[in-house]
This record gives C-alpha cells, structure tokens and sequence, in this order.
C-alpha cells in the first residue's frame, strides 16, 4: 500500500496525481488516532488499487506523516520523501529486523547522495562521484556516518536516529506515542528518542537498528547557501531533542540509550562545535601574537591526520564490499574531497552549527527554505 500526502501544495499538484493515476474520490473512512489537520478528500487509483492519495489542508512534514499513519493499513508503515528514490529490495531488506525481532519499532537503511547520478526507470545506476565540492565533501559525510556510526551503535543498542528519508516503523508502536511530534525541528530523531523512552518506561524494549544494505537516495544542497541553513537546522533539531529529552540523559533506567547514546550526542555531537571553532580560534590567535609556536600545531595535525586516515579507510570499505565507484577517476576525485571536508568543510559546518546555537538559545523554529534541482532522467 502507497499512502501519498499532498499536504495543502497551491501548485497542481493534486491535478496531476489525478490525471496521471486516474485518482477516483472515496469516502475518508479511517480512525484518526493521531490528531491532524483535516482531511479534504481520499482517493484511490483506478490503475493499482493500492495507492490511496490523500487531500489534506497545510500542517506540516510531521502533521502529513501522521494523517499516513491514521489512514495506512499495514502493521508496518515507511516514512519516505517524495523525491526519494530506493533500490528495488530496500524494503524487504528493511523488513528482516521486524521479522527476526518483536521488540523492533524501528529500522533505517543507508543515505547516498544522488547529485550528478542518473536515474533509469526511477532507479539509479552506476553512482558518479560528485563534481561539485561541496556535495562531494558531503558524500564522504554520509558514508562515514552511516557505514561507521550508524554500524558501530548497533551493537550498543544506541541508535537514536532513523533518516526521515527512508524509515520503516511498527505502526503501533507509532500510535502508542502520538507519532511525530509537532513544532520539533528534527522531527525524525525526535521520533525516535521518544520511541525508546517510551519503551523503557513501559517496561519492554524498543529496538531501534540500522541496516547497511538497503540504500534510499537523496539530493544534496549544492550550494553554502542553503547547505548552511540545513545543517543550522540539523543542529537546532539535535539541541531539542537533547532539551526535551533531558531526563534520559545519563540515566540508567534507559540502558544503553541514557548512559551511552544520549551523553555521546551531548557532548561529541553537541559541544564539538564549540570547542573545535575555540580551539581553532586560540591556535590561529597565539600563533598571530607569538604566544604559540609552531610547534604546537603539530598534535592539531596529527588529529587531522588520523581523522583522513580514518575517514579514506571508510571509501576502501565501501567500495569493496559495495562497489560504490566502478572508475579510478571517480575514485581519484572522491579522494579530493576527502581533503576538502576535513581541511574547509569540517571548520565550516562547525561556524554554522554555532549560528544554529545561536538561533535555539531565541527561540527560532524556522526551517529556511531549500530548492532541489531534481533527478537527471537519462
């Protein structure tokens, strides 16, 4: 079953999915569990009876994603975006961790940026590396992030984040907290957080697990224009969850995500921009004023060091087990970008998530706008 929200678009949105899938008015039968801005109307299609389409006034990303939820049928849903593209057996790759274990709520797969990729049939072919820096140094994020982070927390059991790009959940355990969170600025973490918390103070677990294998891909900002105003927001969405769910904060009661998780996202995650931009600032003040000697900056590199060490070993991985890049010259050039991120992007990202403190200690809730240039259909 397809649930897609047009959620209140003043373009032709709602024109085109008619026409184009010969969308027929039904009655908007469904328990509203979760409360949501209202229904206009529910169709479905007279070519595959399984894509229901739903009217419903403007609320937001987490007021559609529960208007889906309410009307969804099946014991599992999957929170995906509509430019989000997938490979063909990501969600039976997905459903595996559900099967294996009751005590799942949820499971996400691994994010790759599609820039300069060409998509065949709404699938994606072999992946180029980006040409664009910026979107390259972000690439090298992603694949650190998941094929490392995301992987490392598994065992740990200290998951606290599904992508709100692609996530398959237990709808009930999404009814049994409301489902998203309105008003939160990382309405996916946030989800999550509280879907563990909730399990904990219940008395049951609630696992949470990534899977490496199924991959969703996804457009990446190409500019520092609106790539600094996603990742204020990121940042902002991080300080919220961390302030709403404070009590879990070293907590036993919440196993390993009190004790590791949330400290880990407290004070890796959350100061590391402060002390890096401090400790950048007091190197290139003391070297400035003779304070410091060049010496000095010698444990500054060897961090760096290992940090590109660390991060190339990554690329290795992945393209042997997943043969990511098939040409040297995408591999070459994925190389540069690893320079990059940990030379500009890195101290960059930093400043902005410093602005994204700024921005939460007043209160600001604004997403800031964000244009996507879309798929290149071959």
């Amino acid at each position: 079953e397809v649930v897609v929200v047009n959620d209140g678009s003043s373009d032709d949105t709602m024109d085109q999915l008619i026409g184009g899938f010969e969308l027929t008015p039904v009655l908007p039968v469904f328990r509203r569990v979760i409360p949501t801005e209202p229904v206009r109307q529910m169709y479905r299609s007279a070519i595959d009876r399984r894509l229901v389409v739903v009217d419903k006034h403007n609320g937001g990303k987490a007021d559609a994603l529960n208007a889906a939820v309410n009307i969804a049928s099946g014991d599992l849903v999957c929170a995906i975006d509509a430019d989000t593209l997938v490979t063909p057996d990501a969600l039976h790759q997905l459903v595996a961790p559900f099967l294996a274990d009751d005590d799942v709520v949820a499971a996400g797969g691994t994010i790759r940026l599609v820039n300069d990729a060409q998509s065949v049939a709404g699938r994606i072919g072999h992946l180029r590396a980006p040409r664009n820096l910026l979107v390259g140094a972000q690439a090298v994020e992603y694949a650190r992030a998941f094929l490392v982070g995301r992987l490392a927390w598994n065992p740990l059991g200290g998951n606290l984040i599904i992508s709100g790009a692609f996530g398959l959940f237990r709808r009930s355990a999404l009814l049994d907290v409301g489902g998203y969170l309105h008003g939160s600025i990382g309405e996916d973490m946030e989800l999550v957080v509280r879907l563990r918390r909730h399990g904990y103070e219940q008395g049951r677990p609630a696992h949470v697990v990534f899977v490496p294998d199924p991959v969703a891909y996804t457009e990446a900002p190409d500019s520092w224009r609106f790539l600094a105003r996603q990742r204020n927001r990121w940042f902002r969405g991080l300080l919220d969850v961390l302030v709403r769910h404070r009590v879990m904060l070293g907590n036993p009661r919440y196993g390993t995500a009190g004790t590791l998780a949330m400290p880990y996202f407290a004070v890796v995650e959350a100061l590391a921009p402060v002390l890096e931009v401090v400790g950048l600032a007091t190197v290139v003040v003391g070297l400035s004023i003779g304070v410091m000697t060049p010496h000095a900056v010698i444990p500054i590199a060897v961090v760096y060091l290992l940090g590109l060490c660390a991060t190339m070993a990554v690329l290795i991985l992945d393209d042997v087990v997943f043969h990511t890049h098939r040409r040297t010259r995408d591999r070459a050039r994925m190389i540069g970008h690893v320079l990059f991120e940990h030379v500009v992007f890195r101290p960059v990202t930093a400043v902005w998530r410093l602005w994204g403190l700024k921005l939460f200690v007043q209160g600001r809730s604004e997403w800031g706008e964000q244009k996507r240039k879309g798929f290149v259909a071959s």
